[in-house]
């Protein structure tokens, strides 16, 4: 065994891991950084790897032979070749000093692996004033019902055809929340079903796919979602509407629990907050 639990356990200021993303508290063990480190032998996607739905190989991978492990801190790089390359060291530590151990190791490996892109992760914990980056939400299924809401929310294939047509505009439009790419999983039937809702017969709002997923010990996770809203459309109400509808399609599915990361202060984040989802803290992500 690599790790000792003893010295990342308090390290953990919010529970996320390198290439895995954010981790059920319950689930947050030194086996999930040791498979980790496994996989970067491998190639494979872990089992319960939020990124297996996609299919294909994993892309992001950690840079081992670099790993530091120490009682204070500890610095684990990852490496993805997509783009232009990034290097990304995630920084577990309570001193402040380690950011700039870790942008040093950043840079360094950047370098080394002739990567444009060298950033730092680090974890913090939910008490953080004034945080910034994203929040890691936890939206428990097992503390009381989701009902569905009252409004015009279907899955996209249940809509008539003539709106429909209307996703692959939309889906355009809201490329940059990851909608163009869903399409494309969708078009190729390597999804879950995608909830939608419509104005005047044109799609403007969307929210999957949903999934449902073992996490690491078994526990039935609501995998992440993509979630867009036209801007034009908004402050109506609907992403509210489309969220709950998701949150009661995955209650009904079996669902335990589903974590998210929100932008801190975007309308993703004051929308769960208003939900009354629980903060398990934040990651603050920089470029060195």
């Amino acid at each position: 065994m690599f790790f000792r639990w003893d010295w990342l356990r308090p390290q953990l200021t919010a529970p996320i891991a390198p290439t895995l993303g954010p981790i059920h508290p319950d689930a947050l063990t030194v086996g999930i950084f040791e498979d980790v480190l496994q996989a970067a032998d491998t190639g494979d996607f872990l089992s319960y790897d939020k990124d297996q739905r996609w299919g294909g190989e994993k892309d992001e991978k950690v840079l081992r032979e670099d790993v530091v492990h120490q009682r204070e801190h500890t610095l684990i790089p990852t490496l993805t070749r997509r783009g232009r390359g990034t290097v990304k060291v995630f920084a577990y530590g309570l001193r402040n000093s380690v950011i700039n151990e870790a942008a040093e190791l950043a840079t360094k490996l950047a370098a080394a692996h002739d990567v444009a892109d060298a950033r730092v992760v680090r974890p913090l914990r939910r008490e953080t004033t004034h945080p910034r980056g994203t929040r890691i939400q936890l939206k428990d299924f097992t503390t009381g019902p989701c009902p569905a809401p009252d409004g015009p929310v279907r899955p996209v294939t249940a809509w008539p055809a003539t709106v429909q047509n209307t996703f692959a505009p939309f889906a355009e439009t809201m490329a940059a929340d990851g909608l163009a790419f869903l399409h494309t999983q969708m078009q190729a039937g390597q999804c879950g079903p995608v909830l939608a809702t419509a104005i005047e017969d044109r799609i403007v709002g969307a929210i999957g796919p949903l999934e449902v997923r073992a996490d690491a010990i078994g526990r039935p996770q609501l995998m992440p979602q993509y979630f867009a809203v036209l801007p034009e459309t908004r402050g109506q109400g609907i992403g509210r509407i489309l969220w709950q509808a998701a949150m009661h399609w995955g209650q009904a599915h079996g669902a335990a629990y589903q974590l998210l990361q929100t932008e801190v202060g975007g309308p993703s984040d004051r929308l769960c907050c208003s939900e009354g989802l629980a903060s398990l803290g934040f990651s603050r992500m920089t470029h060195v």
